[in-house]
């Protein structure tokens, strides 16, 4: 077993950042940052995003464990505290490791070159100081002409971030579907859009085929500035991100820890 270790800098990770790694020492556990088998990120769920596509090329290979050092974590199952008992359980325990579904983003620009993308949470398409006019096509099909200031299309686990913001469903990553969400949509006597967010099959697609010539898209947070983009296609991808299984918390757990819980019920986590 080959791991290593990914964290930000606030001086209670590098607390918990330090002992691990002297635990992992005595355990005799191999240290690997380039073709790890377990990537451990302490932090936050920004932490594991970020390692996630530092090693997104080996995502079929990976596995993800994430320690929780702040005050909200969604897909961090370990705190600061339980650190002998998450390296007790890498060491002994073996099984299936939990999935969640990924986003593939495939952009065409007009020149001809096809640039593609993986999303744990979501991508967007948007415009800063003007209107987005922009055709949304499903399986090739136009479903509508939409004007606003962007759309959101995000995965299963992606529906608890930016999405819900939006206004979206939250979605159990079992089901492997797509949402879109408009992002202030203008609905008037000329333009028309559903103004609704909208779930689409495992098996479907989406493509925004945008009327401007530059726009910025984001995955997953990450600004990217675009011009003379001829279409932008969103599918569930085959590949997925894979969490050790042992201590990953129920989908909905996680669900009522991060939003339903009060502050005096989520201080046991910090």
């Amino acid at each position: 077993m080959k791991v290593t270790i990914a964290h930000n800098n606030y001086d209670k990770t590098l607390e918990t950042v330090a002992y691990l790694k002297k635990l992992l020492q005595k355990k005799n556990v191999i240290f690997d940052a380039k073709y790890p088998d377990i990537v451990i990120t302490v932090g936050g769920d920004g932490t594991l995003i970020n390692a996630f596509h530092r090693y997104e090329n080996q995502v079929d290979s990976v596995r993800f464990i994430g320690v929780h050092t702040g005050h909200l974590g969604f897909y961090t199952d370990w705190r600061n505290y339980d650190i002998d008992k998450m390296v007790d359980a890498l060491l002994l325990t073996k099984g299936q490791p939990a999935k969640y579904p990924l986003l593939e983003i495939k952009m065409l620009t007009e020149s001809g070159d096809t640039r593609y993308h993986l999303a744990v949470n979501e991508s967007a398409v948007k415009r800063i100081s003007h209107t987005l006019e922009a055709d949304v096509y499903i399986d090739d099909e136009l479903f509508e002409n939409f004007r606003g200031d962007g759309l959101c299309v995000s995965t299963p686990t992606g529906s608890t971030a930016y999405s819900k913001s939006l206004g979206g469903a939250v979605i159990h990553p079992q089901l492997k579907a797509l949402q879109m969400t408009e992002i202030a949509s203008i609905n008037n006597r000329v333009f028309r859009t559903l103004s609704a967010p909208i779930v689409i099959a495992p098996d479907q697609w989406i493509t925004i085929v945008p009327n401007v010539d530059h726009f910025v898209m984001t995955v997953d947070g990450a600004r990217i500035d675009v011009r003379n983009a001829k279409k932008i296609e969103y599918r569930i991808s085959k590949h997925s991100i894979q969490f050790d299984q042992f201590g990953h918390h129920h989908f909905w757990s996680r669900v009522q820890n991060a939003f339903i819980k009060d502050t005096k019920d989520n201080d046991k986590f910090i």
